[in-house]
Parts: C-alpha cells; structure tokens; sequence
C-alpha cells in the first residue's frame, strides 16, 4: 500500500511518494487488571507513554504533523481522548490529535493512519498510540433506569417528574459495567476461541508450549536489556507484571479450562488477561528523522486490513489475518517464508496455532478460497516473547509489537519483518516494515 502506491503529483505531473520510517518508540509496562493501574485512566497511562516518548527523542515544545491513536473502552468524557493527551504532554499544544479504534487493531491502524499522511507529503512526523484500561472502566445505569431519567428530564412539571420516578424499582438501580461479549453471538473472544481450537484441532499441549515460550522469551529480553530503551516506568512498575518468569508445562498443565470449564483446552495461562496500558510510536519522514539527527529503524511499506464472516463460522472470528497477510504478500510480491521475524499477536495460543495451521494446510486454506502460504520458521516467531507474556491492554498493543520489530530489523541492519494483528468484529491489520 504504502510502497506501490503514488498520489501526489509535482508541477511536472509527476507520482511521487515518500518513504515513511519508524524512528521511535515508548509504551509503560503493561499491568494486569486490577493491579497497578487500578487508580489510573486512559489519560493518565497515555500521557505517561507519550512524555516518556517526547523526553526521549527531544521533542519537547516541538509541533508535529498529528497524534492518532484510540482506547476501546472509554468513558464518554474522553471523545477527545487523543487531543487531550497532547495538552497535557510537553508537546506544542499546537499538535492536532484524532480518535480512531478498531478493537485490537487500532494500534496498528493508527501507524497507518500516520504513515500515509507522512507518505503523501500532507504531514513530516506523527505519533501512533493507544491505551486501554480493564480496571478503570464505565459504570452504566441500568436501561429502564437511563429512560426513566431521560423522560423526567422532558417533564414539564414537578408532578409528572415525581409520576415518572415513581416507575422505578430497586433493581434498576443495579449498575453495569460494559461487555467484551460479541454482540452478534453472545460469547466472549475467549469463547470464540475455544471453538477454534476444537474446530481446527489444536491441542492443550501445544498451546501451553506456545505460551512457555512467550514468557521465556520476554524474560530473556529483560534481562537482556532489550526493553531498557522502549519502556518508561509508571506507577512502581517497571516490567510488564504478566510475566510469569518461573512458569513450566507442568504449572501449565495444572490450570482449569477458563471458558469451556468441561472440555476446553483454553486456560489463564494460554491467554491473554485483561489488562492495562498504553504504548506510542514515533513515525516520520526520512527528511525529518535526518534534521533530529534520529536513525530510521525501519520502514513501513505495506499493510492491509480483512474482515471475515464470524456470526455463522463462529470458529472464525480470529482469522481475518488469513485474508489480509494472503492479499498483502501478492500486492508486495513476496512469499511467506521471505522474512526474517514474525510478530503475531497472541490474544491466544490457540488462535495463533490456527493460523500457523491454515497457512501450512492446502486443505485448510482451500476453505477460504486460498492456495497456502507454507511453514514459517518458528524461530523467527515473536523472537522477544509476545501478548501471553507481556498481556495485552486492546489498542496498545499495536504500538508494542510496531516497537519489537522496528527495534529487531534495526539491530540487525537489514531484513523484513510480517506483523500480524486479529480483532474483535471478525477484524484483523498486517503490516511489513523493512530495513
């Protein structure tokens, strides 16, 4: 998309596009529900990503091109999520901002949101965002209770108000918090999955091996240090506090089905929990990363967004990847096995094994009017641990997993990166970035 496409013209009628670069990146570590961040909101977690990002790459009192980025949940006061941030960073409060979601794609929907601003020529650098928070979110009235107001407010007199609130009755007064439910089937992603995971086969086994290897592969990264220059501390924590550094297959193993509690294969330890947090990405123009004196990390050059039917084939709903990576290899010219790292969001084991699957099966793919992609290998897959270790706060997600791959390509001065995100709704976003 990025790459072959060319709208912008010079007085020569000339196509022209600029190449766009991810030159930075910070998020806060990412905290389970009900922990750490119990007493902070969206603004608060996104302001300290977005300071930290800012104090950073010295963009203190600078004015960019626009700020993007999103929450799922959000209380009504924050439609203006983004633009508020920005006033309260160190930013120049002349920096525009803009809402966008798209479920656990935004991260990366607002990198393109950016990126293709930055391409045609419209803005020179940008900052993709996102934040979420499980412990911090609305409470609702009741439905009866939210009409009953609604109509006394229309009342014109004291005594048709009274007649009004007369209707109530104790149980309209029980609050309600919003639901991660589809609202087509009834069931939870977590439900969906364990659908997927009868459906295509997977077993426990090979889910927990999967979520083995998230958590040691975080681990060894800390300690490491490869985080030491992408994660600013927040509120005592300075780690992603999923992290189970001493888990086994055996610890694994012992676990309960969290979803189907008499015969499913999905478990605490092979899911992602919700979770709190917020990450941003720094993207520009080659021109603009030059006169900061930063390095380009990496280069975006493709993306495409599926959607899949769900509602029937409810095994599916974490599969549109399969269409959009399918699409985007054919636009790029290149082939599955072409990359040198894989970043595939791990909402659940199950979910990212199913993939793998489908890809690797011409009988499987051929259900979806696919030719298959082939085997990847694994050893490039989520090469610093991924969602099952570090967790997975919705819309900071993307801005993670833009980081880890901007960071890899970079270390290694060369190679092509695959990232790959599904989404609630039957939803899913991929990306190539390049070096």
């Amino acid at each position: 998309m990025l790459k072959h496409t060319s709208y912008l013209f010079n007085m020569a009628g000339e196509t022209k596009i600029r190449k766009v670069a991810v030159v930075g990146y910070n998020r806060i570590p990412f905290a389970r529900i009900n922990t750490n961040y119990t007493d902070a909101d969206n603004s608060d977690m996104l302001v300290a990503a977005l300071n930290g990002l800012i104090e950073r790459y010295s963009l203190k009192g600078q004015r960019l091109g626009e700020v993007a980025g999103g929450a799922v949940i959000k209380h009504t006061r924050e439609s203006s999520l983004i633009r508020d941030c920005i006033l309260k960073t160190k930013l120049d409060p002349a920096t525009p901002g803009v809402d966008l979601q798209q479920a656990c794609a935004t991260g990366i929907e607002a990198a393109v949101y950016i990126a293709n601003k930055i391409a045609l020529g419209q803005i020179e650098a940008g900052i993709a965002c996102g934040v979420d928070s499980t412990s911090n979110v609305p409470i609702v009235a009741s439905e009866h209770l939210r009409n009953v107001l609604l109509e006394a407010s229309r009342a014109k007199t004291l005594g048709s108000r009274i007649k009004t609130f007369l209707k109530l009755k104790l149980k309209d007064f029980k609050p309600g918090v919003p639901g991660i439910d589809d609202t087509f089937t009834g069931l939870s992603m977590g439900g969906h999955t364990e659908l997927t995971a009868k459906y295509y086969g997977i077993s426990r086994q090979d889910q927990d091996e999967l979520a083995l290897s998230s958590h040691q592969r975080l681990a060894k990264a800390y300690d490491e240090g490869f985080f030491e220059d992408m994660v600013t501390p927040f509120k005592g924590l300075a780690v992603d506090n999923n992290l189970r550094r001493d888990t086994t297959l055996e610890k694994l193993a012992k676990l309960k089905p969290a979803f189907d509690k008499v015969s499913g294969t999905l478990t605490a330890g092979n899911s992602t929990p919700l979770t709190d947090g917020a990450s941003s990405v720094l993207i520009a123009s080659e021109e603009w990363a030059a006169a900061h004196n930063l390095p380009v990390l990496a280069y975006i050059t493709f993306m495409e967004t599926a959607a899949i039917e769900y509602i029937e084939h409810k095994e599916n709903l974490l599969l549109s990847p399969v269409f959009a990576v399918n699409r985007m290899l054919k636009r790029a010219g290149y082939k599955l096995q072409d990359f040198d790292f894989y970043e595939i969001h791990e909402a659940f084991a199950a979910q990212v094994l199913t993939t793998l699957k489908i890809w690797e099966s011409d009988a499987l793919s051929a259900t979806f009017g696919l030719d298959a992609l082939g085997k990847i290998d694994r050893n490039k897959l989520n090469v610093k641990g991924s969602s099952l270790a570090a967790a997975h706060p919705f819309a900071a997600t993307g801005g993670r997993i833009i980081a880890t791959m901007a960071k890899l390509l970079n270390q290694k001065g060369s190679g092509k990166g695959l990232i790959s995100v599904c989404a609630a709704g039957g939803q899913g976003i991929t990306m190539i970035l390049e070096k």
